[in-house]
């Protein structure tokens, strides 16, 4: 099929998606997510093959992983979680990085080069996940979502920064040279983002917001395709772009119209949601190998191997490190939300199958896991915040509600 009958096969799996939510919402809460990857997998060519990956759906999909790290970036602020709550998260996700380069090590028999993917993978916590799910269950708000903020923040950019320095392809020297270059010119632009805007700005924001001159929202996707053009000049990962633009986008329009701030993230969240993460994540299910996965009975044992460590290696640090105010069950949530992952292990993996160092089996391994972990431990961590408020989880429709 060529990429237009993809891609209406692709739109019509977004459009089933949620409703599949909100019918299976009255018994269980599954993040919409889950069904896409899915849904994904059932039209791609290892189910139905009515699907295939092409050049346009690979770059709208790449766009729609940018749009989510960048949704990511946004929701993030640096003025709530810094301190000792920071450097409790920052502590935990060099333990995290140190355990999981020694497990990913025991598993490949001291393969390096597979070591460095798999143990970078294993790190990493889907912010974008977890982010809505503490919003709708009113976690967000209060101290136990300062700290889950913290712990998320350094698990979407601590793998951003060890795939920028050691899946780059260079010199770990050279690349963590470029990588301080960025970050000074990041800074640079954090000091500008940070500068009182003319009145002449946010009086065309106010003016455009509601009609079709958009500016705010066009200022932000020109944000965003700076940063990821600036990134991939210096060969960087471009999710490292979408995470800097997300930051200062958010001190830009913070800065010079809070009071229209919201609006102009709801109309970025609706493009991004309501088409290009979706696509992302359907790709996904596409390009899943699933027959790998099967027809291999090693693959098929690590998934179960790699949703435990997820929990050992990012979960455990999390739990042991968390500030000391927390009651030992908001703890074991944070670990249990701090395991979730996805997106980065699908970026991660990528990069190791296409520099032919992880098998596609490995590969699907890891990505099955991860996406068990999207399922399960969510859940699982909605129920632990039950029991400690001593009521019933307050779980929203399905259908009113975007679980990335």
């Amino acid at each position: 099929m060529d990429h237009a009958g993809t891609l209406i096969l692709i739109m019509a799996a977004a459009v089933l998606a949620p409703l599949l939510a909100h019918g299976t919402g009255r018994w269980i809460r599954i993040p919409v997510v889950i069904f896409e990857i899915v849904l994904g997998i059932l039209i791609g060519p290892d189910v139905l093959g009515w699907a295939h990956s092409d050049e346009v759906v690979e770059a709208l999909s790449d766009l729609g992983l940018s749009m989510l790290i960048f949704l990511a970036g946004y929701e993030i602020e640096f003025g709530a979680i810094r301190g000792d709550t920071l450097r409790r998260a920052g502590r935990a996700w060099v333990v995290s990085l140190l355990l999981g380069l020694a497990g990913a090590l025991a598993l490949t028999g001291l393969d390096l080069a597979r070591t460095v993917i798999i143990g970078t993978a294993l790190t990493s916590t889907a912010l974008g996940t977890v982010l809505p799910i503490l919003r709708d269950s009113g976690d967000l708000e209060g101290r136990f979502g300062t700290v889950m903020m913290a712990f998320g923040a350094l698990g979407e950019f601590g793998p951003i920064i060890a795939m920028s320095v050691l899946l780059s392809g260079r010199d770990p020297g050279v690349s963590t040279v470029v990588l301080v270059v960025f970050a000074a010119i990041t800074a640079a632009a954090v000091g500008w983002a940070l500068r009182p805007r003319p009145p002449w700005f946010s009086q065309v924001i106010r003016a455009t917001l509601h009609t079709s001159g958009q500016f705010a929202v066009r200022f932000v996707m020109l944000l965003l395709v700076a940063m990821l053009a600036l990134s991939q000049a210096f060969g960087l990962d471009v999710l490292l772009g979408a995470f800097a633009a997300g930051l200062l986008t958010r001190l830009v329009l913070q800065g010079s119209v809070p009071e229209s701030s919201e609006q102009v993230l709801e109309k970025v969240e609706a493009m991004g949601f309501g088409f290009l993460v979706p696509l992302f994540f359907i790709t996904t299910g596409i390009q899943f190998d699933l027959a790998s996965l099967l027809d291999g009975g090693r693959a098929l044992l690590l998934v179960p191997v790699f949703l435990v460590l997820f929990v050992v290696v990012r979960g455990l640090p999390a739990y042991l490190l968390a500030p000391r105010d927390l009651s030992p069950l908001s703890r074991r949530a944070l670990s249990l939300y701090s395991a979730t992952c996805l997106p980065l292990v699908v970026a991660i993996t990528a990069i190791g199958v296409d520099d032919e160092v992880l098998s596609e089996s490995t590969a699907a391994a890891l990505v099955g896991a991860a996406m068990i972990s999207v399922l399960v431990f969510p859940l699982l961590a909605m129920r632990v915040r039950a029991r400690e408020r001593h009521v019933s989880p307050r779980l929203p429709p399905a259908a009113e509600t975007e679980s990335w």
